[in-house]
């Protein structure tokens, strides 16, 4: 069991990427605004996540090619190619540099708690967290980049397991809320909300290259699956934690969130008057890890697409990271509300979830490539499952925007 627990990785790199500071705004304001309702959708986007990094760590280790890389080989010889490879790349940027821009902003937020709101300390704070970001891709390497993020996401998980334990939430509304699905009236964006922020498109790009960087081969396939599992288990209940636990002190309160210090209320029963600066640290350690994975996955990505070989140590590689940080760097600083930045990249990757697990679900049955490691009939039906879920609340969205439903 230590043996195995040494050789974790990936996993633990992937519930760091959607443990960040949209997770906690997101979960944060479900439970604030629906108390136990929606806990459903974060029961179902575990559940989901672990299929589809499953896949997607199977796919690195068994064929030693990360998902990026084999759509590139898989289409090169397609009239589609080009086409399909724009859509991807120009997804994932756009997508990837709205949650950058979530990222820093919420680090961000995290240093004002602590050090005092202002307008020029924030965007001070978003410059000093970028570029320390961009420093780590740059000189870091995979390893130490990994153990950073595992340490971030254990002090994250306790303090709120601990003021879970303590505020101890209706037993009976927790498990009506995990087992009962309901929309009601208005929750629909929150719902995607909760699914973007914790199955991330890039998550299942990032997830193969690691996996392919840790193990190789099928003997390596039993403790990759293990590691997924525990880890995105791990980060699922996480997930649920902080939105109980701020269903059972701020919904029932009735307290509006508007900013780091309101949300921290949550934290006030376990922490009293420190609570601030806990969270604040705790926005500021979540931020800092999802604001290296998105850069890393988009390079791992748009490289291995391009067909450019060499991993994270090529120039063409950490300029592409670099770029995604500018990107989200600049779009911290318009001056837009930070919840309002995060909650809607975890939207947009919501939205955007349905097509790249479309294109994994596609790579997961060539048995050309795969063998008997290829999806079956049970993987392919979970998998279509997930897909029509997250289309379906997609599409129901965009027709009440449109005044159809």
């Amino acid at each position: 069991m230590i043996s195995k627990l040494k050789q974790a990785g990936p996993g633990a790199l992937i519930a760091a990427a959607f443990i960040g500071p949209g997770t906690v705004t997101a979960c944060t304001l479900a439970g604030a605004n629906y108390g136990y309702t929606l806990l459903w959708a974060l029961l179902f986007a575990t559940v989901a996540t672990i299929i589809l990094q499953e896949m997607s760590a199977r796919l690195g280790v068994i064929t030693g090619q990360g998902l990026g890389e084999t759509l590139g080989n898989i289409f090169t010889q397609s009239v589609f190619k080009w086409p399909l490879f724009i859509l991807i790349v120009t997804a994932l940027y756009l997508g990837n540099a709205a949650y950058e821009a979530g990222n820093l902003s919420g680090a961000s937020l995290g240093i004002s708690a602590v050090t005092g709101e202002s307008e020029l300390g924030f965007k001070l704070a978003v410059l000093i967290i970028a570029a320390l970001s961009a420093a780590l891709i740059w000189f870091g390497s995979y390893k130490y980049i990994e153990r950073v993020l595992i340490t971030l996401v254990i002090l994250m998980a306790l303090a709120f397991v601990s003021t879970f334990i303590i505020v101890r939430p209706d037993a009976g509304a927790l498990l009506s809320g995990l087992f009962t699905p309901r929309l009601p009236d208005g929750s629909l964006m929150t719902v995607i909300a909760l699914i973007g922020t914790t199955i991330v498109p890039y998550n299942l790009f990032l997830h193969a290259s690691s996996a392919k960087t840790k193990w190789n081969g099928e003997g390596d396939l039993a403790i990759a699956r293990t590691d997924t599992v525990l880890s995105i288990g791990l980060g699922g209940l996480i997930t649920i934690l902080i939105a109980a636990t701020a269903a059972a002190s701020l919904f029932t309160a009735n307290i509006n969130i508007s900013g780091v210090t309101d949300m921290a209320a949550q934290l006030e029963p376990a922490f009293g008057a420190a609570s601030k600066y806990l969270l604040g640290i705790g926005f500021f350690a979540a931020g800092l890890s999802s604001s290296l994975t998105a850069p890393l996955a988009t390079a791992y990505a748009v490289t291995e697409i391009m067909g450019k070989s060499g991993g994270n140590r090529t120039r063409a590689f950490r300029l592409i990271g670099l770029s995604v940080i500018l990107i989200g760097a600049s779009l911290a600083l318009t001056g837009i509300k930070p919840i309002t930045i995060i909650l809607t990249a975890q939207f947009a990757n919501g939205l955007l979830l349905p097509i790249i697990a479309m294109f994994l679900l596609y790579v997961m049955n060539q048995r050309s490539l795969l063998g008997k490691n290829a999806n079956g009939w049970t993987g392919n039906s979970l998998g279509v499952g997930v897909v029509l879920v997250t289309a379906v609340l997609g599409i129901r969205l965009m027709f009440k925007a449109m005044g159809l439903l």
